[in-house]
């Protein structure tokens, strides 16, 4: 009997498809393809939780470091968009990867078994394709979600701002946070009385004050000293008068991790959403210095 290993995975957005595509349904269903095919089960991989257009999965890189080691020769999915929809990189594995390394790959649903001249082997790059675009149109529904979100003034961040935190009746809404809203406050006092950004950062990393990252992960994890770049974004942020302010990055793919800020003229503005920390006094009085320093 051949050796083998089956690749199980499921995303997010999978989990809506039901039980058949679920990790215990593709379990079940390759296992029975195993018994009735004669191939000897070696190991069994699994991704819950990852998308198909990122391949550093850790199952899945484990997966191809046993190959390496002999542990089998044989990987088995139950179709090829449980290897991935990104169908750059999944071509790049099935047409070379998987040869140049003596490993046999069998996605079964779609008939794709690069040891023998199957008809769904003609239909790699096709399918590859439709899966990549599958991803592609299940990431314009959930922007287009959480964009309805947003337009709606529910705030859809999985951290509040420094200042805040969600409310426990309502995770979409904000409420000040009484441990960080009054260094918030200090901040812009500080600010508008003359005090320079680099100023503010030195007293607060001088006084211990942990900064937003700190605060958030930890001071193992998050910066330790305050910087210029940090009391800007905080000065220049409406969220802090009651308007939330959402949408200031975007992904620059919807393949990649990566982040891009974007023009100020693209976010979501909610006025009158929630509780100010600050006046709307105070907070126009900055926003005109701010401008002043943007003109030096």
């Amino acid at each position: 009997m051949e050796k083998a290993a089956i690749y199980l995975r499921l995303s997010r957005d999978d989990k809506r498809a039901g039980e058949s595509e679920s990790i215990s349904g593709q379990r079940i269903y390759l296992e029975k393809f195993c018994l009735e095919n004669g191939f000897d089960i070696a190991a069994q991989y699994v991704d819950d939780g990852f998308s198909g257009t990122n391949f550093e999965r850790p199952d899945f890189i484990r997966m191809l470091d046993d190959a390496k080691k002999g542990l089998f020769h044989v990987i088995i999915t139950k179709d090829m968009s449980r290897l991935g929809r990104d169908y750059i990189a999944t071509g790049e594995y099935i047409e070379r990867y998987f040869p140049e390394n003596g490993l046999r790959y069998i996605a079964v649903n779609d008939g794709v078994d690069t040891e023998k001249d199957e008809g769904g082997n003609d239909m790699i790059a096709f399918r590859a394709a439709f899966n990549d675009m599958y991803a592609r149109d299940i990431s314009k529904k959930v922007r287009a979600a959480l964009d309805a979100r947003r337009s709606s003034g529910k705030f859809i961040g999985s951290y509040a701002p420094y200042g805040y935190k969600k409310s426990e009746k309502d995770k979409g809404k904000l409420v000040p946070d009484e441990k960080t809203k009054d260094i918030v406050g200090r901040i812009f006092c500080e600010f508008a009385s003359g005090k320079s950004m680099l100023s503010i950062a030195r007293s607060l990393t001088f006084d211990g004050v942990p900064t937003p990252s700190a605060y958030k992960f930890g001071e193992k994890k998050g910066s330790r000293a305050w910087n210029s770049v940090m009391i800007k974004r905080i000065l220049s942020n409406p969220t802090y008068v009651g308007d939330l302010t959402q949408g200031f990055v975007k992904k620059v793919s919807y393949k990649s991790k990566k982040r891009a800020r974007i023009d100020g003229g693209f976010r979501f503005v909610s006025p009158f959403s929630h509780e100010g920390v600050v006046s709307r006094e105070i907070f126009e009085k900055v926003g005109i210095m701010l401008l002043r320093y943007k003109s030096l």
